[in-house]
């Protein structure tokens, strides 16, 4: 089951973008180490993504199952 994590960046490591509008932190979905969604301007935002990440995975390792 791959590991799904909520990271935050804070400060200039933020994107410009973001920065632009006020932002000091933001949030990226990391799936296994590698950012696979974001960057989320709330933590509630990266967190239901990373709900709707679980909800998948588990979805297919139940289908795999009962295909077994």
């Amino acid at each position: 089951m791959p590991r799904i994590d909520v990271v935050s960046l804070v400060g200039s490591a933020v994107p410009a973008e973001l920065r632009a509008d006020g932002h000091m932190a933001c949030w990226l979905l990391m799936v296994d180490g590698q950012p696979k969604a974001g960057p989320f301007a709330s933590r509630e935002a990266a967190l239901a993504c990373q709900a709707v990440w679980l909800l998948s995975t588990a979805t297919r390792r139940a289908g795999d199952s009962l295909l077994a």
